[in-house]
């Protein structure tokens, strides 16, 4: 059986449809009897255990996707591959007492899935919150709450989303799913990539930088590795209150597998010390669908589609699975017809989708940047630290061959598809590289402004990871100040870099416009860290311009 068999049956087994709300369920007893999530005994033996949260993701209009984990006994810890079958109950209610249950069920926890369960809800209102939770053996999880899209024919006056990216355990807390978690205007968090990170403990960042250890303490490789990473960051409490209040919907970037990841290898992997490629990805993989709330698509992959209503198509991409190897700026190689950052199926998919769109905006997951970036003249003390957090070269520095600009064949097409096809409201919505962008995104960057822009593009910063400041160890917003005008002044297409915060973004969708609001942390490395708003970025309907805004939306 291939990979792409195996998830297909798990998925398969593991979706269930909405049954009626009468219906009897064991797992879920209530007054005296009823435990907490926490481990327990029955009479001297083990109880089950909620140890990692429950979340919900992929909202559809009559849907959504539960998640949890359960640990059986106490020695069946994630990737330990013990422990025995557990019946786990979920139920759906309208209210938070579940007072009016709409659906139930039952799933099996298997050491096969790491004890891992995903029920495939079905048959629920559009636009409308719910409150889930599951139970094993009379335990309950903790409740949480997720919410459905909105129909697909119906005009919604608008949505909010949570964005965010690049979630490092060892460079700092999770503040910012924390501050995601305590609001309560969000349709769903979108994570665009690097939810957790594959180092060895004091490798990024180094040892003396490191805020708290992660597990395991070697470099992730194998499956129970992926599985035991998966498992530790899901015991972060900011994690987990972010899954207890909305949908997530996620893709993956390069560190859910290994650095600088391609669909034939990685800048942090060598074949032989680290065994095969192929067998890592397909661990990696495996690990991340059991792991995350979120339905694989055609081939094991999580490119695929979401509709908001008439409002919003999202279109979400992995460019990892089907990528050519990365090329360094000066091989004359990025531009070659005959490489690719989508893989041709994929584009083509893209393209079809974003021609065919009949909502008002077209919303792209993103996880490298699309706007084109060249560097300029930049002195080398700050050429070199910019290089070294964007993975390049040090000299001669004017792409970065991760993102869209190391492909950039790939890149033409589809901005020419934009262009040609007359396609509108198009906005990419990206993370990866540790910073905060709002850029217009041109069909010809040598001719901006003299060029219309074809798109626009909202980046928003790492939740932890090391950024600009981190990299050189100085005062965040000194140093870098130079770098962010060369930067402007080399590239008069992007309108505000900010090298230095960590934080998340707020993207407010309205038939009108689309507006990303910019929120920065005051200290990663504080567990209690405040929130602020930084800046505001919006694209008026039919002007593919980014112009600043004064305020967030409130």
């Amino acid at each position: 059986m291939t990979e792409n068999d195996r998830i297909s049956q798990i998925s398969r087994r593991t979706a269930v449809t909405a049954v009626a709300a009468t219906a009897a369920l064991l797992p879920f007893a209530t007054g005296p009897a009823a435990h907490a999530a926490g481990p327990g005994t029955d009479n001297g033996g083990p109880r089950p255990a909620f140890l990692h949260g429950v979340a919900s993701g992929d909202p559809l209009p009559d849907g959504i996707l539960l998640w949890t984990r359960v640990t059986p006994t106490p020695d069946a810890v994630p990737g330990s591959g013990t422990g025995p079958d557990v019946e786990v109950g979920w139920e759906v209610a309208e209210d938070e007492s579940f007072g009016k249950v709409v659906a139930r069920g039952t799933v099996t926890a298997t050491a096969t899935s790491d004890h891992t369960v995903k029920a495939d809800v079905r048959g629920l209102r559009a636009a409308t919150a719910y409150w889930f939770r599951f139970a094993a053996d009379g335990v309950r999880s903790p409740t949480a709450r997720t919410r459905t899209a909105p129909g697909h024919d119906v005009a919604a006056p608008g949505l909010r989303f949570g964005v965010v990216s690049c979630a490092n355990w060892e460079s700092g807390h999770f503040s910012a799913y924390r501050h995601l978690a305590a609001r309560r205007d969000l349709d769903a968090v979108l994570h665009l990539g690097d939810y957790i990170y594959e180092y060895k403990s004091g490798e990024y960042p180094a040892a003396k930088y490191v805020v708290r250890p992660h597990k395991p303490t070697h470099e992730i490789v194998t499956l129970a590795d992926y599985r035991t990473r998966h498992g530790h960051y899901k015991t972060d409490a900011d994690l987990q209150a972010l899954h207890h209040a909305h949908p997530v919907v996620a893709i993956w970037d390069d560190h859910e597998f290994a650095d600088d990841a391609w669909s034939g290898g990685a800048g942090n992997h060598t074949p032989g010390a680290e065994g095969d490629w192929s067998e890592r990805m397909a661990a990696a993989k495996r690990a991340y669908f059991e792991w995350m709330p979120v339905r694989p698509s055609v081939e094991g992959t999580t490119y695929r589609r979401l509709r908001f209503g008439k409002l919003a198509d999202l279109h979400l991409l992995d460019l990892r699975s089907f990528r050519s190897q990365q090329v360094r700026k000066g091989s004359g190689k990025v531009d070659d017809p005959e490489r690719t950052i989508t893989g041709r199926a994929q584009l083509d998919w893209l393209k079809a989708g974003l021609a065919s769109s009949d909502t008002t905006w077209r919303l792209i997951g993103n996880p490298v940047m699309m706007a084109p970036v060249a560097f300029g003249a930049l002195p080398s003390h700050l050429l070199e630290p910019l290089a070294k957090l964007l993975g390049l070269p040090t000299g001669g520095l004017a792409v970065n061959t991760d993102q869209w600009d190391g492909y950039t064949d790939d890149r033409r097409e589809l901005l020419a598809h934009l262009s040609d096809h007359g396609v509108r409201n198009t906005v990419f919505l990206t993370g990866d590289i540790h910073m905060a962008w709002a850029n217009d995104v041109p069909k010809t960057a040598a001719t901006y402004p003299l060029s219309s822009p074809v798109a626009t593009e909202f980046v928003v910063t790492s939740v932890t990871a090391d950024n600009f400041d981190e990299t050189l160890h100085v005062a965040p917003h000194t140093v870098s100040l130079a770098a962010v005008a060369a930067v402007k002044t080399a590239n008069r297409h992007v309108k505000w870099v900010d090298m230095d915060s960590h934080g998340y973004g707020v993207l407010d969708v309205t038939a009108e416009r689309t507006q990303m609001d910019y929120y920065v942390l005051s200290d990663k490395r504080d567990p209690k860290a405040t929130s602020s708003w930084a800046r505001s970025y919006r694209t008026l309907s039919g002007t593919q311009r980014i112009e600043r805004v004064k305020s967030p939306v409130r």
